[in-house]
């Protein structure tokens, strides 16, 4: 069993109820286009069997997978998660509300969404503002918590699945490929046709800066 799990156990038994637990994280929050997607993962341990570990044994944060490994562990996460909710936040709202609000309020409801509340709720590394669910913040949880870590996972699969369908829309700004981040593939399909309505336009005054454009 890896650390991840361990760390999940101990804050099941600190909690002295039942061994449910669950993480949350998001998809997107340093992208130029495309939704901001938070989820949120439940894992019930006191239904596993060694072989359920096994199958997570390497499931980590998702920036640290391969694109193959990710789609893999996506599936399996589903398979033996108790509970699964996502939640995305599209380019017009987070233009309106800002990320961090958008961040904080997807996050808030992937886990409010399960139901029943599981006993032991983790966020990867932001204090969610009440009414938010009672959770613990982790900071790198992503890299510490299994059930963290499940949840980048479905939350970035979640994501890229959906930039990649809607490529076929947008096809001219590459989105099967960088999936909306601030690439030079990127900068260039934006300097040749300018933004679509994916794109984040208010992150013109840093992201876009970084690419040096002038919108």
């Amino acid at each position: 069993m890896n650390a991840r799990f361990r760390f999940d156990l101990a804050r099941a038994e600190a909690a002295g109820m039942s061994h449910v637990v669950a993480g949350a994280d998001e998809a997107g929050r340093g992208a130029l286009a495309g939704p901001l997607v938070a989820a949120a993962v439940a894992f019930d341990y006191s239904a596993w069997r060694p072989a359920d570990y096994r199958a997570l044994d390497d499931v980590d944060d998702s920036k640290r997978l391969t694109r193959a490994r990710r789609e893999q562990l996506y599936e399996v996460v589903l398979r033996r998660a108790l509970l699964v909710t996502c939640v995305a936040c599209a380019p017009a709202s987070i233009d309106g509300r800002g990320l961090h609000v958008c961040n904080l309020a997807a996050l808030s409801e992937a886990l409010a969404r399960l139901s029943p509340p599981p006993a032991v709720l983790l966020v990867d590394g932001l204090r969610l503002p009440e009414p938010s669910p009672v959770c613990e913040v982790v900071v790198g949880g992503d890299g510490r918590s299994a059930a963290i870590a499940a949840a980048s996972i479905v939350a970035k699969v979640t994501r890229d699945r959906l930039m990649r369908r809607l490529h076929e829309r947008y096809p001219a700004w590459g989105f099967d490929g960088h999936v909306g981040y601030a690439t030079r593939d990127h900068h260039d399909a934006i300097t040749r046709h300018g933004v679509c309505p994916l794109h984040r336009l208010s992150f013109q005054s840093v992201a876009y800066r970084q690419l040096d454009l002038e919108l």
